[in-house]
């Protein structure tokens, strides 16, 4: 089995979401001692954000790429060859502004190629990229899920079910954990509930192993 471990936080060490995605993979690793790890640090060696020039690979490879065209296709090929491998993506997204950071957009700019993660139909679109478990674990600063009013502003976990579910992916699961500048106690109670998660969401058989 095959374990993406992507982080996106721009905090380094002081990243909640880092420390959470690690202690996944560690439980991962523990409960399916076969899995091999590839690891990709989006504040780090984020692709560039999507512009003309990694247009053309939604649509093919160019006859005659230009130079920068020829870059953008290989960052985006070696991504989506990268993403498409994987038995099991862990994704650590920090709510950044109610929505995601703008590195984990990018990631996903490049994935969304017709004819790889999904077709377009006389029915309209279907999801090429099934086969897959993808645990999120989402961070915040405060209280989204609890309300009407907080659900309503955040465009974070609910983007990127709506994203993994139009590349074909049905099994989405949330690690949480929100409060997090709320107090020592909000923190606390947060990291509770996240490791609570942790350990429902890796009770569950990943689609990949099942099928």
């Amino acid at each position: 089995m095959k374990l993406l471990h992507i982080d996106s936080s721009v905090l380094g060490a002081h990243s909640v979401s880092r420390q959470l995605t690690a202690e996944v993979v560690a439980q991962w690793r523990n409960a399916h001692p076969d899995t091999t790890v590839e690891y990709l640090d989006l504040a780090a060696n984020a692709p560039a954000h999507f512009g003309a020039d990694a247009l053309g690979i939604k649509v093919g490879i160019q006859a005659e790429p230009t130079p920068a065209q020829r870059a953008e296709n290989a960052v985006s090929e070696q991504l989506i060859t990268q993403f498409l491998a994987a038995d099991v993506i862990v994704v650590g997204a920090p709510l950044y502004n109610f929505s995601v950071p703008s590195q984990l957009k990018a990631w996903i700019d490049r994935l969304a190629q017709a004819g790889r993660t999904f077709k377009y139909t006389e029915k309209g679109p279907i999801g090429l990229a099934g086969d897959k478990t993808v645990i999120v674990v989402s961070t915040r600063g405060g209280m989204y899920a609890t309300s009407e009013a907080g659900q309503a502003l955040e465009h974070q976990e609910s983007y990127l079910k709506v994203v993994f579910g139009f590349f074909g992916i049905s099994d989405v699961r949330i690690v949480r954990a929100e409060g997090l500048a709320m107090g020592e106690a909000g923190k606390t109670a947060a990291l509770a509930a996240a490791r609570s998660d942790i350990a429902a969401v890796l009770a569950d058989t990943p689609i990949a192993q099942s099928a």
